[in-house]
């Protein structure tokens, strides 16, 4: 489904660059990991691959085209959903139309689009009393996954993750990790997740650590 071909990004002396020579492939069914020390550039590489940035040098494909000629717009509206660290939610909107806006930008096919948004945020926790509420009257992990359930709830092929359960408790960190699972083999989706928990990358597929400006399959 995805796939980096000899992909190097630095910020502004080559010299310095987070890596170079990226080659990585990513499968559709299948969730993986991606760990790494704080500024190894996991977050730059998430950037790459969900069309928010382009790397310096090398190639990325999804489904053996390439993101450019795709166009990174038409990328990012139709193939990819990003969930962010900072949540990127609109403040001034309820949790309910801030995934129903999503889901009307990607064009999401579905009989209801309120009904299904409902329904996905109530699995996570967010009843109707929340999901009617502007996002800024809802905790740092409400908003969260509010978040989540908006990158879900677009049906993209592709969704990559910024430490998504970063700020949940144990319980529901483990609900959405099982969530995502789910997501990944019984809708053939792929998912990559940036993260530094141990817990959440044992759950997944295959797992890369960025380490020494090198990209190892680790599990």
């Amino acid at each position: 489904m995805l796939k980096t071909q000899d992909i190097g990004y630095w910020y502004t002396n080559e010299q310095d660059y987070l890596y170079k020579n990226v080659d990585l492939t990513f499968d559709a069914g299948k969730m993986y990991a991606i760990l790494g020390a704080s500024g190894s550039g996991k977050t730059t590489f998430l950037s790459l691959i969900a069309g928010l940035d382009v790397p310096k040098e090398g190639s990325i494909y999804f489904n053996d085209k390439n993101v450019t000629s795709i166009g990174l717009r038409n990328y990012r509206k139709n193939d990819v959903s990003t969930i962010f660290q900072s949540y990127n939610l609109l403040p001034y909107m309820s949790a309910l139309d801030n995934v129903l806006t999503a889901m009307s930008i990607c064009q999401t096919q579905v009989n209801n689009r309120k009904e299904y948004a409902l329904e996905h945020l109530n699995k996570v926790g967010i009843d109707e009393s929340l999901a009617t509420k502007p996002v800024t009257q809802l905790s740092g992990g409400q908003q969260q996954r509010v978040a989540i359930v908006r990158s879900l709830c677009c049906n993209h092929d592709l969704i990559v993750a910024d430490e998504p359960t970063g700020n949940l408790d144990d319980q529901t960190s483990q609900d959405i990790v099982s969530l995502f699972q789910k997501v990944a083999h019984e809708q053939n989706k792929c998912i990559i997740i940036v993260t530094h928990e141990q817990d959440v990358a044992k759950k997944c597929d295959k797992v890369f650590e960025l380490k020494n400006k090198t990209f190892e399959l680790v599990k």
